[in-house]
């Protein structure tokens, strides 16, 4: 169970990770603040992470290769990609899109594009909602949009329309008070991911800590033993810990907390 204070007794095995605003400063430098100024404090807490032999799994909804990239310069071999869509761990695939898991020669992506329900949003939403070029492209599971839309209102839309097996999530916010938001498989997200992840690995709750800025990241709350909420996340949730540095500063402060700690 998740819970703002007390830390397990138990070492530290895994921190579960997103990247952008998060580990990432401002356009995706792992070297830099939120305000701009260059930081080795995000390296530090990966280095200490090394040291402790702690993993670390980035979730993170950008595409299979961007995250895979990521993930091989700070040396682990687990991550999440298209918001938990796909499961990569020491090389081994897993997809997490339920029924609609790459069949055909299809992916998920061009069975969502099928059934409509990428058009029906933009149709509806038009001026509120537009493709998040030119991060659209190339995705393998989640159709991007960005803009500002009533996220219930817009999911009532989709089940109404028969599009109950997808969901449209918000992962975060951006620059001109617009939000990035992912239409997905209703059974994909970073929660089952870092589920089946920790299945795998034999992690307990107490063992694990996740770091993040948005609601799919709050997600996860529950199945570790500590969740940290970087000082820059508009979102709030009293049982997660608010670090008091934004971005990858407020990483390294949950990292090297947690190991204090544990």
């Amino acid at each position: 169970m998740g819970v703002a204070g007390g830390a397990g007794v138990m070492a530290l095995r895994c921190v579960y990770t997103d990247l952008d605003g998060t580990l990432l400063g401002p356009d995706a430098s792992l070297f830099h603040d939120g305000e701009g100024r260059f930081t080795l404090l995000p390296a530090r807490a990966l280095e200490a992470c090394h040291r402790a032999g702690c993993e670390v799994m980035l979730m993170s909804g950008r595409r299979r290769t961007q995250v895979a990239e990521d993930a091989r310069l700070i040396g682990h071999t687990s991550y999440c990609f298209e918001i938990g869509g796909g499961l990569v761990i020491d090389g081994e695939e897993t997809w997490l899109c339920g029924e609609l898991d790459p069949r055909d020669g299809r992916t998920p992506w061009e069975l969502i594009e099928e059934s409509g329900a990428p058009a029906l949003l933009l149709g509806a939403y038009p001026g509120g909602l537009e493709p998040h070029a030119p991060w659209h492209l190339g995705r393998e599971v989640s159709h991007l949009f960005r803009g500002r839309v009533d996220l219930p209102e817009a999911q009532a839309l989709l089940e109404r329309e028969g599009h109950g097996a997808l969901r449209l999530v918000d992962n975060g916010e951006i620059s001109g008070d617009r939000r990035v938001y992912h239409l997905i498989p209703a059974s994909a997200s970073k929660l089952a991911a870092v589920r089946a992840h920790m299945r795998v690995r034999g992690y307990g709750p107490e063992q694990c800590i996740a770091v993040g800025d948005s609601r799919e990241d709050l997600g996860v709350l529950d199945l570790v033993g500590r969740f940290f909420l970087v000082a820059n996340a508009p979102e709030h949730d009293p049982r997660a810990v608010r670090t008091e540095a934004g971005h990858g500063d407020g990483f390294y402060e949950a990292v090297i907390r947690a190991l204090a700690e544990a």
